[in-house]
């Protein structure tokens, strides 16, 4: 049965959906956005900000769900505007250094006027 992970360090689901849920020795998190858990905004304006906030946000759902970044096989990332592509990728790579596998798209919108969304699938052993 998959166990649904939730931590007080990452923000709460704006929807009805888990941070994480947990299979076996795999891990899929939902997708996060830049969202300080504390204050539950999005405080930074700029692509580099907000891909910070949304990778330390993603390393509090691993970390509650019994793995890391090192751990993570598959990203899934959401961009508002491709042209921040680069930026975007300087602190991606800053987080997840193992080189997993990647989907990288533009979109229309993302929740909140957010420019960046990210979500991952990883191992726990």
């Amino acid at each position: 049965m998959a166990e649904k992970i939730y931590t007080e360090t990452a923000p709460a689901a704006i929807g009805p959906y888990s941070q994480a849920v947990k299979a076996g020795n795999v891990v899929y998190t939902s997708g996060q956005i830049a969202i300080v858990p504390a204050t539950g905004n999005i405080e930074a304006a700029d692509i580099q900000g907000q891909t910070e906030q949304v990778m330390k946000n993603l390393g509090e759902v691993l970390k509650a769900s019994g793995t890391d970044f090192s751990k993570v096989v598959k990203t899934t990332c959401f961009l508002a505007d491709i042209a921040d592509f680069g930026a975007f990728n300087e602190i991606y790579g800053k987080y997840i250094t193992e080189k997993p596998a990647r989907s990288c798209v533009a979109v229309k919108d993302l929740p909140k006027g957010a420019l960046v969304e990210v979500e991952v699938i990883a191992v726990t052993d």
